[in-house]
C-alpha cells in the first residue's frame, strides 16, 4: 500500500505542525485553514511515527463525519485502511488513528483506560472543562511505540461556546492554576486573512464576515476572546444566586418543574417566599430513565406530607406515544406525579423571564436563588451559550447541559401570567386552581387566578 500525500501549509499551519509543545492551540477565527491543520497534523504523525496511537475528537457525529471522516477517507485511501466498526484508521506501521465524538458529558468516559500519545479537539470551545480535564487521563504513552514521545494534546477553537471560559484562561489570558506550567501551553493564532487558499477561491467569505454583527464580527474575523457574547446568563452569580439549604416554612407555596427525556430526567423543586422570591431547593438530575421509573423516582425524593401545588412540565409530554399509546402525562400521574400542567415553552419569551428572576432588584436581591445542593443547575445554568442563528435564544448544544435550565424557564414562567410584566408573585396567589369544577386529575387546564 502506498501513497503520495501532498502538504502545502501556509505559515500559520507550518508553526502548528512543528509545535511539540504539550498543548498546542491553533485558530481564534473562522476560515483559518483549522480543520485542514488538525486532520493533516495527525495523518504526518501517523506516518512519521511507528506504533503512534492517536485519538481524533468532535463534539457531534455528524460534525465528525463531514470534517474528519470523509475527507480522511479520501485522503487516506491507499495509505490507511478504515475500519468502520472501530471508527480508526489503521497504518501498516502499526499507527492508528481513532475518530470518536463526545455528544454528551459522559460520552469521554468511553475513553477512561484507554491510551493516546496524542489527542486532537476539533473545537475545541464546543467541550467543556469536564470533559477536557478527563481526555487528559488517557493522553499517555501507550506502549506501542519503539521511539521515546511526549505524549501530548492539540486543539482547534474559535471563540464561543461552551467551552469558551477555560481555553480563553489557557491559551489566551494564560491564567494558570496550581500544577498548571505556563510552558506546556502554546497558541497559534491563524485568521482567514492567512489562508491564503480561501482568500484566492472565496473572497466573499471575508465579505460574510465583514456583515456580521459588530461584537461577532471581532470575534470570528479578528479573532478577538474578549468580545465574544460568552454566557447567555451573565447575570448569574454564585455568590448572589445561591445560597446554603435551609429549612422551609411548611406554609410557602412549592412546585415542581420537569424537563424529561430518555438521555436526562431533570426536576427541579421550587418554594415561592412570601414576597415571591423562588428558591430551588432540590433536584433531580439522572439519565436513563423511562417514563414509568422516572415518575417514581420524583415521588421518592418528594417526602410524604409536602404538598406540592402543582407539576409544569413540557408540553410534548402531553403527545401519545406510539410504544404504549399513552400520553407521557398519563403514564407520570400513574406513578404518582399529580397535577401535572403544561407549561409555556415559547422559548425567547422564558429566557427573558428567567433573566428577569436572575435581575438583581434595587434592594440588592435576585428573584431566584438556587440551593447549593443543586450542583447540576448551579453547573449548567452558567454554562448555556447564545444560540449562533438566533438572537436571544441559548444554544441547545451540548444537549446534556440544557435540562436543567428548561426545567427552570417552566418553572419562572408558570409564576407569570402570559402578556404580563414580570413581578414577583407572592406565594398566597396562584397560577393553577385544582379545585376547579372544570378540571380534574386527568385534564387540568391553566386557569389564571389572581
Amino acid at each position: 500500500m502506498s501513497k503520495e500525500i501532498l502538504v502545502c501549509p501556509n505559515e500559520k499551519q507550518k508553526q502548528f505542525f512543528e509545535s511539540t509543545a504539550r498543548y498546542t492551540a491553533y485558530g481564534g477565527a473562522r476560515g483559518g485553514g483549522k480543520s485542514w491543520a488538525m486532520r493533516m497534523k495527525l495523518v504526518l504523525l501517523a506516518l512519521g511515527h511507528e506504533g503512534i496511537q492517536i485519538l481524533l475528537l468532535r463534539r457531534t457525529l455528524g460534525e465528525l463525519r463531514e470534517n474528519h471522516l470523509f475527507p480522511l477517507l479520501s485522503l487516506l485511501n491507499g495509505a490507511a485502511e478504515y475500519h468502520s466498526t472501530e471508527k480508526e484508521f489503521r497504518f501498516p506501521n502499526g499507527s492508528r488513528i481513532r475518530l470518536g465524538y463526545c455528544d454528551t458529558e459522559s460520552d469521554v468516559l468511553q475513553f477512561q483506560g484507554q491510551a493516546y500519545e496524542v489527542t486532537g479537539l476539533e473545537e475545541a470551545t464546543h467541550f467543556t472543562e469536564r470533559q477536557f480535564s478527563a481526555l487528559t487521563e488517557s493522553n499517555r504513552w501507550s506502549g506501542n511505540m519503539k521511539e521515546p514521545f511526549r505524549p501530548r494534546m492539540y486543539f482547534t477553537c474559535n471563540p464561543g461556546g461552551v467551552g469558551h471560559d477555560w481555553v480563553k484562561r489557557l491559551f489566551v489570558d494564560r491564567r494558570y492554576r496550581e500544577n498548571e506550567n505556563p510552558d506546556d501551553y502554546r497558541m497559534i493564532r491563524s485568521l482567514v486573512f492567512d489562508n491564503k487558499f480561501l482568500m484566492e477561491n472565496n473572497p466573499d467569505y471575508v465579505k460574510t464576515l465583514m456583515a456580521l454583527p459588530e461584537t461577532r464580527r471581532k470575534a470570528m474575523l479578528y479573532g478577538d476572546w474578549n468580545s465574544f457574547e460568552g454566557a447567555f446568563f451573565p447575570e448569574f452569580d454564585y455568590d448572589k444566586h445561591t445560597c446554603e439549604g435551609f429549612d422551609l416554612p411548611k406554609e410557602w407555596l412549592k412546585f415542581r418543574a420537569l424537563d424529561y427525556g430518555l438521555d436526562m430526567t431533570a426536576c427541579l423543586w421550587i418554594a415561592v417566599s412570601p414576597d415571591g422570591t423562588l428558591y430551588v431547593y432540590r433536584e433531580l438530575y439522572e439519565p436513563g430513565r423511562i417514563l414509568s421509573d422516572a415518575g417514581r423516582r420524583i415521588c421518592e425524593l418528594t417526602p410524604a406530607g409536602e404538598a406540592i401545588r402543582y407539576t409544569v412540565a413540557s408540553p410534548d409530554l402531553w403527545n401519545r406515544r406510539q410504544d404504549s399509546g399513552k400520553s407521557g402525562f398519563e403514564i407520570l400521574t400513574a406513578g404518582g406525579v399529580k397535577r401535572m400542567v403544561k407549561a409555556d415553552n415559547a422559548r425567547i419569551p422564558g429566557w427573558r423571564c428567567l433573566r428577569e428572576y436572575l435581575r438583581i432588584d434595587e434592594n440588592g436581591a435576585p428573584r431566584l436563588v438556587i440551593f447549593r445542593s443543586c450542583r447540576n443547575l448551579i453547573r449548567t445554568l452558567p454554562m448555556l451559550r447564545f444560540d449562533e442563528h438566533v438572537i436571544e435564544d441559548a444554544a441547545d448544544t451540548p444537549h446534556e447541559l440544557t435540562h436543567a435550565p428548561e426545567a427552570l424557564r417552566y418553572a419562572v414562567m408558570s409564576r407569570t401570567p402570559s402578556g404580563k410584566q414580570v413581578r414577583r408573585l407572592p406565594f398566597t396567589a396562584s397560577l393553577y386552581r385544582f379545585d376547579d369544577p372544570r378540571n380534574d386529575e386527568e385534564t387540568y387546564e391553566q386557569i389564571i387566578d389572581y
